[in-house]
């Protein structure tokens, strides 16, 4: 009797441990995740709320609309990017630069290669992205000697500075002409364009006259298309390469055409799966920024100790970088995504949501920091506060640039932060966002994180180039302090007003989700 009280008991224990035999409970180990809090900056949790103007506004009517949207919740830097912080880019971008020529000229290379330094510098004037990815030459983990004594040392990294004919005073400084940065990023919006997912295949139903064009099976891996209604339409061609020929954005079609010699026109026939590396595009830019800025920007103005110190001196490390383009800003963010994930990955971590500019639709609603029909990210309706202090840096009364505390920028967390706290979210400096300018495009836009953007070439128009700027600087008057307020500068230019900061989509639906 014993023995079957134990055998039942045995049988219990072994069917109860395994109740789950047989039906779908997921991949049982995976490992519990959280989102990590990128350093320097805060949640913003998802949240709704009238995007545009609180009240009548005759002058920018046609601009900013009163529209209520939908933002997911994401990370903001809550500062703008600072000096300090940018030069981070520019010393890694040196840095790998003369990581290759210490490697080229050590590893006697150039007799492989049949080429100078000077001409391989030209051939290899880039930072990668991934560092994980890098030429086998360079070492990553020696550092860079700038003051050695060694001749051969100092002659593999003699290319990197400017000529003695460019010298002033003999100082030996690097040549910020070669300070570029080669990234990649993928076209998500072009991958996703009908036209790149779906292709037409004539019909060869001789029984079937109404239809020239029949709705096709799989055709390796990749539907064919139908026309509207389950009518077909017309076959599309394949254009030109987007990364070349702007006037193709959006349009490129992966597929070939075949002719058989007896269609006319030939079928059209998908190749085997997509060419991924067609939506992979590959860009390079100058990291440094325009410190001549500080005068060109200013005509009959004397900023001339601003261009000699503002980016590299200590004493403005902690203040906003400016002179940066709208592309120099995407890079920076891009290259601080590999920089995030690259150390992730190392440490056998899942990789996050790449640093990005963010949308008008999320600078908004971080600046407002849930104040939603005040004017000002602190509040208001004003723009001091009870002691009739200002509460921003920017250009008040009749112009007295020193009335608010500043006089051109200021620390980057000066005056108070907004209830989200975020510092500088109006005045100091202007930020760049992601979205292209469009007068009407809050007519247009979705409400669900909305996103207008536009990748305009060299060759288009300069009204093709505009770029929303947010939030007003230390030379605008109030006006442009306020969270409603949009307006524009062309992507390819640098000023001296304008900088910019990060955010980083949350991986998830809110804090607290996964406890």
């Amino acid at each position: 009797m014993k023995k079957l009280i134990v055998l039942a008991s045995f049988i219990a224990v072994v069917t109860g441990c395994n109740k789950k035999a047989g039906e779908l409970v997921g991949v049982t180990d995976r490992e519990k995740w959280f989102q990590p809090d990128p350093f320097g900056t805060l949640y913003v949790p998802m949240g709704s709320y009238h995007m545009g103007p609180s009240d009548e506004e005759v002058t920018t009517a046609h601009t900013a609309k009163s529209k209520m949207v939908s933002v997911q919740a994401f990370y903001i830097d809550d500062s703008e990017i600072s000096n300090n912080e940018y030069r981070q880019f520019v010393y890694w971008v040196r840095d790998s630069i003369a990581r290759k020529l210490l490697a080229f000229g050590s590893n006697g290379d150039a007799e492989d290669y049949q080429i100078s330094q000077e001409d391989f510098l030209n051939m290899w004037p880039v930072y990668k992205t991934d560092q994980n990815l890098q030429d086998p030459y360079i070492n990553w983990s020696t550092k860079i000697k700038w003051d050695s004594d060694d001749e051969d040392y100092r002659t593999d990294l003699q290319p990197l500075y400017l000529p003695e004919s460019e010298r002033f005073y003999n100082r030996k400084e690097i040549d910020t002409r070669k300070l570029n940065y080669e990234y990649y990023r993928i076209d998500i919006r072009l991958a996703a364009s009908r036209s790149n997912r779906f292709v037409r295949q004539k019909s060869t139903d001789t029984q079937d006259p109404t239809h020239e064009y029949k709705k096709a099976d799989y055709i390796n891996g990749v539907h064919t298309n139908e026309g509207q209604n389950g009518t077909p339409g017309a076959p599309s061609t394949p254009v030109g390469d987007p990364a070349k020929d702007p006037k193709t954005l959006g349009t490129y079609n992966v597929e070939d055409l075949v002719s058989t010699g007896v269609e006319n026109p030939p079928i059209q026939r998908s190749r085997k799966g997509v060419d991924r590396s067609v939506f992979i595009l590959k860009d390079v830019i100058n990291v440094y920024p325009d410190t001549l800025a500080w005068v060109h920007d200013f005509t009959y103005s004397f900023n001339e100790p601003m261009t000699n110190m503002y980016f590299w001196h200590p004493a403005y490390d902690d203040y906003p970088v400016v002179g940066v383009t709208w592309k120099q800003a995407r890079a920076f963010s891009i290259w601080r995504s590999n920089l995030l994930n690259n150390y992730l990955v190392g440490e056998g971590m899942s990789i996050v949501n790449d640093f990005r500019l963010p949308t008008e639709s999320e600078w908004e609603y971080a600046a407002r920091g849930g104040n939603e029909l005040s004017p000002y990210p602190w509040g208001g309706p004003y723009i001091r506060n009870a002691k009739g202090c200002f509460l921003g840096n920017f250009k008040p009364m009749r112009g007295s640039y020193i009335d608010d505390g500043g006089f051109h920028t200021v620390y980057v967390y000066s005056y108070n932060p907004n209830d989200f706290g975020l510092y500088c979210m109006a005045g100091n400096v202007a930020e760049w966002t992601s979205n292209a300018f469009d007068e009407s495009a809050y007519d247009f836009s979705h409400d669900l994180n909305p996103d207008y953007v536009y990748e305009a070439q060299d060759r288009d128009a300069d009204v093709l180039k505009r770029k929303v700027i947010r939030g007003g600087s230390w030379k605008d008057v109030g006006y442009y302090l306020q969270v409603s307020s949009r307006t524009y500068e062309y992507q390819d230019t640098a000023k001296a007003y304008i900088g910019f900061r990060n955010v980083m989509t949350y991986l998830g639906r809110s804090k607290g989700d996964e406890i």
